[in-house]
C-alpha cells in the first residue's frame, strides 16, 4: 500500500480509547478535536493557527 504524500495532504486520526480524532495537517501541525466540524475548519484554515 502506498502512503500519500504532498503539499495538500491531511490525515485524521481517531486517538484509540477517546471520542477525540488528531487533525495532521501537511505542514505537520497536529491538534486534537472532539467536534468533526471544528476538526476541518481548523484544517481548511492552514496556515491560521498552525505551528509546526
Amino acid at each position: 500500500m502506498n502512503a500519500l504524500t504532498g503539499n495538500r495532504v491531511f490525515r485524521i486520526h481517531w486517538v484509540l480509547g477517546t471520542d477525540r480524532l488528531r487533525a495532521v495537517c501537511h505542514c505537520r501541525a497536529e491538534r486534537e478535536f472532539e467536534d468533526p466540524i471544528e476538526l476541518w475548519e481548523w484544517l481548511h484554515a492552514h496556515p491560521e493557527g498552525h505551528a509546526p
